[in-house]
């Protein structure tokens, strides 16, 4: 099972971006997306999959943040 959990873009590299997902961040091939730093992603075995629109990836940060609390 996959947990798709955003992260922003901070800085792009040829094929790869440096991914953040909030403190840890990440390498991420984006060859299969069209994003630029600041767009958010949703990263699979080291691959962006799909771009997210900012208030779609806020809010599923949000809920994430509620899951967590609540454990």
């Amino acid at each position: 099972m996959c947990l798709a959990i955003p992260g922003r873009i901070v800085k792009i590299e040829g094929e790869h971006a440096i991914v953040d997902y909030g403190g840890a961040s990440r390498k991420a091939n984006i060859s299969l997306v069209d994003v630029n730093v600041g767009d958010y992603v949703i990263v699979h075995a080291g691959f962006a999959i799909q771009k997210l629109n900012e208030k779609e990836a806020i809010e599923t940060l949000k809920t994430w943040e509620e899951l967590l609390k609540n454990q």
